[in-house]
């Protein structure tokens, strides 16, 4: 099987190291890709956003699977343009990507489904927004309504920083919505569908904030582990059944049936899980834990799921132990980031690149905020987190930031689900 993985994140480095373990796979290439990905896939240039550069690529290329990676493609209908051509490809088309796309459209799909989730209001009209945020009590929640990378939500105990949050929202043209807070520790949990048909990864927890013990702003994430030790066994055949079956139904009779990776961002609360946002490809940083654990041949799945014989697959296996990974970002993410600096140590083993390129003179350099993404695995969380620091402490980056807390609290047995 002939591979085309579309992006060019860690996320894709990530999926790329698991197709390349796939016996089926014969060839793998990546567009546009990274410094990382070419080590492991030929690199095509594309425009990953063009429904019909990406189809021409794939066409060009001879595939027989195009993966297509990030969220700005899929909401763009690259998914249906390369399927429309012939190709099995995995991921949602641009309506089912809504999921992701128009938060507004999420909770619509909730509501219908029954899953709950923070009760919310839609503001477009800077005129409405204080009527609006005085329907909430603190801490305020402001989200970007479209895609925003992560980066487009705000949570703040102060009213004045929530309200200047959304009016530069408002002010760029942005839909706003505003949520209630919900308690609980949070989880992500990647679901393959197939229509109907939905099977659950392992769980993961990712962290946001820039800083150590979430502190500063939202970013797309800084590192990630999984599973988690302290969720029960039965946690994920409850979300399953609680919030990502609901949703894959409500979506197929709507007409607009879900095929590819769905991932739930959930707030484990006392009244129990609520969701805090779809999103409709795999997650980065979380894909890198994950993928680092699982056993089954990649590209058999992916290839199911395009097919639309995802129910026909064998049960998952999986790697016992645990995974981390840590996120080293340049100076000024999540703000602008310095580039162009160069990064030793970027080869090493266990560390995946994200925002990369290859100067003319072989030197390895920043080309992004978030960098690289350094993974360890572990008997248990406590090896895996301190195999990716010790991994993380060969990489040098001028400038360079990361968390050191990746994990710890949970590690610690500090991280619970309230009662209910």
């Amino acid at each position: 099987m002939r591979v085309l993985v579309i992006g060019s994140g860690a996320r894709e480095h990530a999926l790329l190291l698991a197709l390349a373990q796939d016996p089926g796979v014969t060839a793998l290439a990546c567009a546009p890709g990274n410094a990382g990905t070419a080590a492991v896939a030929e690199q095509r240039g594309v425009d990953a956003r063009s429904p019909k550069a990406v189809t021409a690529l794939a066409r060009d290329w001879g595939a027989d699977l195009v993966v297509v990676g990030p969220e700005i493609p899929l909401v763009a209908g690259v998914a249906d343009a390369v399927r429309a051509a012939g190709f099995p490809v995995f991921g949602p088309g641009a309506d089912a990507a809504r999921i992701e796309g128009s938060k507004a459209f999420a909770k619509d799909v909730m509501a219908a489904a029954g899953v709950a989730t923070a009760a919310s209001v839609i503001v477009d009209n800077p005129a409405r927004l204080d009527a609006a945020l005085a329907e909430f009590t603190p801490p305020y929640v402001v989200k970007d309504d479209g895609l925003a990378a992560g980066k487009g939500v705000v949570v703040s105990p102060d009213l004045e920083v929530a309200r200047a949050h959304a009016m530069h929202l408002l002010d760029d043209g942005h839909p706003v919505l505003l949520e209630a807070f919900l308690d609980g520790p949070e989880a992500s949990l990647f679901c393959l569908v197939d229509g109907r048909t939905v099977v659950p990864l392992l769980p993961a927890q990712d962290f946001k904030r820039v800083g150590d013990d979430d502190t500063g702003p939202n970013t797309g994430g800084m590192g990630a582990y999984a599973p988690l030790p302290w969720a029960g066994d039965d946690l994920v055949d409850e979300l399953v059944a609680r919030v990502v079956q609901p949703v894959a139904d409500e979506m197929a009779e709507r007409g607009v049936p879900f095929s590819g990776l769905l991932y739930a961002g959930l707030a484990l609360t006392s009244a129990g899980p609520a969701v805090i946002e779809f999103n409709c490809r795999f997650g980065d940083p979380e894909t890198q834990v994950v993928l680092a654990l699982l056993r089954t041949p990649l590209a058999g799945l992916l290839n199911a799921v395009a097919t639309g014989t995802l129910a026909e697959q064998p049960p998952l296996e999986w790697s016992d132990g645990a995974a981390v990974t840590v996120v080293v970002a340049a100076e000024g993410y999540p703000g602008t980031p310095r580039l162009g600096d160069v990064i030793t140590g970027a080869e090493g083993e266990g560390v995946l690149h994200a925002g990369t390129r290859r100067r003319e003179d072989g030197a390895v350099v920043s080309a992004g905020g978030r960098v690289l993404s350094v993974v360890g695995t572990g008997a248990d969380l406590a090896e895996a987190r301190e195999e990716a620091y010790r991994r993380l402490g060969g990489v040098r980056l001028a400038g360079s930031h990361h968390r050191t807390d990746i994990g710890l609290k949970a590690q610690q047995g500090e991280v619970t689900i309230p009662a209910r």
